[in-house]
């Protein structure tokens, strides 16, 4: 069996994250970047079977800049067996719609029985490759799964519906991804860090992919205005010199908030 895993690197949820008001787009040298966590899981549960299982393979795979190899060779330091990395100066700021199409068209050289992703990155949070994918490739889905079961035949999973859960199964092959209530991902040793220098990691570009980026061509989103954030104002203080209470009642009626 073949499991590609989508990994990603964004900017570090821990570090400075500013926006770029020119182009819309995350200012990725405002601080440093990291491997998605919950890329990460995704890649556990993809190796969690491969450790008990005969025949598996694990791939990672990435569309990011030529700089964000450091964060593909931490995927295969954590296991897996290769990496597939795609790379084109047409990709910066490729929308939702661009990225699954040249991310389908690197899974279909491959036909792997099942992809496994996380189902919200933390820098876009757009939460939709998934299902995306599932339908570029024609491969069944089951996202946002709370719980996982991969065995020879298919996966099985719960996840959350707004009155209670939902058992879900699908056969292969699959798109699968993942929530936050799955396990961390194993940490890499010496070893792993050592073995993941002489890993495969294939470099495709969009001519490799016959995928054509040019918004003529196929259009897509549009972006239109973007702007900063406002500050927030100060907050209303209230000095209790005996009648604090009405005060608070007042301002809570003010702001129709009773």
């Amino acid at each position: 069996m073949k499991i590609f895993v989508l990994v990603k690197e964004v900017p570090d949820t821990y570090g400075d994250r500013k926006l770029n008001l020119e182009t819309g787009l995350a200012d990725r040298g405002a601080g440093d970047v990291v491997l998605d966590e919950i890329t990460e899981r995704a890649l556990e549960v993809a190796l969690a079977y491969a450790g008990k299982a005969d025949d598996v393979e694990v791939v990672a795979l990435a569309m990011a800049p030529d700089s964000s190899t450091a964060s593909i060779r931490r995927a295969l330091a954590i296991g897996a067996a290769s990496a597939v990395h795609i790379v084109d100066e047409q990709l910066a700021g490729a929308d939702l719609g661009l990225t699954a199409e040249v991310l389908a068209a690197a899974i279909r050289r491959a036909e792997p029985d099942l992809v496994i992703a996380g189902n919200l990155s933390t820098d876009g949070s757009g939460g939709m490759i998934p299902a995306m994918l599932a339908e570029h490739l024609g491969y069944a889905q089951a996202t946002a799964l709370n719980s996982v079961e991969i065995t020879a035949d298919g996966v099985s999973g719960t996840r959350a519906a707004d009155d209670g859960s939902q058992s879900v199964s699908v056969s292969y092959p699959a798109v699968i991804s993942i929530t936050e209530a799955l396990p961390d991902a194993r940490f890499p040793n010496f070893k792993g860090i050592m073995a993941a220098k002489k890993k495969p990691l294939e470099i495709l570009s969009l001519d490799d992919l016959g995928v054509s980026a040019d918004p003529a061509a196929a259009p897509r989103t549009i972006m239109t205005t973007v702007s900063e954030k406002p500050p927030r104002a100060a907050g209303v203080k209230i000095t209790d010199e005996g009648d604090a209470g009405a005060q608070l009642v007042e301002f809570l009626v003010q702001n129709r908030l009773v």
